[in-house]
């Protein structure tokens, strides 16, 4: 036996000393996977970017989900110590389901759009109605418009002149019995249709747990209330905490009952179903 195969690679530094290889894992959907620093445990269903990199969600079975960033070693799988890295895109199998839970049309084109619309009050609303339900949106030919503002509304109403061929479906941010918003939805004909969530804004209309909280902050009445969100969840800028709601909607199941009922209520009544 030479001193080599004796004593080993006198190079190579002690055993103890050598950085140890750490597995890498596909971090696919439903991969059950621990948060080395916290020890929360939970499923795989989906991913984040931010300014910070990118970020794994999981989701444990108290229905609990938060955001890990996808750092070496940070996750374990059965007690080891793993990478986990995000899938990369393949393109074999297209869903069969829209983002809305609908039947997705394959091989889509444009077409005309009809004469009736759909008017929300604010980028926000119509970014996340796009989110969910623009393909069926696109299939049906209907077009999402902002109010920029609910005080608008009897104006805009009077110059589109609303019919049975062309009807007008609203929908309304913190809609309830007594509220400002609620006394200008009022009376508006028969081709107008006004729907709503409880929510003070749409960003409370997206689940908590998708966006890794356990409830939406309190915010005192006269304070603004994305700032103080913001202030409170730590999330930066309204801007920075927009960011974050949004990339958190991944499909209907992502939001709140109140406003997939609305938005679907507002699709039948503009493409006469109702």
């Amino acid at each position: 036996m030479s001193g080599h195969q004796r004593y080993g690679d006198i190079f190579s530094g002690h055993v103890r000393k050598q950085k140890r290889e750490v597995p890498r894992v596909v971090a696919e959907r439903d991969l059950v996977a621990e948060d080395a620093a916290t020890g929360f445990c939970g499923a795989v269903v989906g991913f984040d970017r931010s300014y910070d990199g990118e970020f794994v969600k999981l989701e444990d079975r108290g229905g609990r989900v938060r955001l890990f960033a996808l750092r070496e070693a940070a996750f374990l799988i059965d007690g080891q110590p793993v990478t986990l890295v995000k899938p990369t895109a393949s393109a074999p199998t297209q869903p069969t389901r829209s983002a809305s839970g609908s039947t997705r049309v394959e091989g889509l084109k444009a077409r005309v759009a009809k004469a009736s619309r759909i008017w929300v009050e604010g980028v926000h609303d119509a970014a996340l109605v796009e989110r969910v339900w623009g393909h069926d949106l696109r299939v049906e030919g209907v077009v999402v418009e902002q109010l920029e503002g609910l005080d608008h509304l009897g104006a805009k109403l009077a110059e589109f002149q609303p019919g049975p061929n062309r009807r007008v479906g609203v929908l309304v941010d913190h809609l309830v019995t007594g509220s400002k918003e609620s006394g200008l939805t009022q009376g508006l004909g028969a081709h107008v249709l006004v729907t709503g969530h409880p929510y003070i804004d749409v960003w409370q209309a997206v689940r908590p747990q998708a966006v890794g909280i356990p409830a939406w902050p309190d915010v005192p009445r006269g304070e603004d209330w994305k700032t103080g969100i913001c202030q409170r969840l730590r999330w930066g800028t309204p801007q920075e905490g927009w960011r974050r709601v949004y990339n958190a909607v991944d499909s209907y199941r992502d939001l709140e009952t109140p406003l997939i009922g609305a938005v679907e209520r507002l699709i039948d009544f503009v493409t006469g179903q109702e």
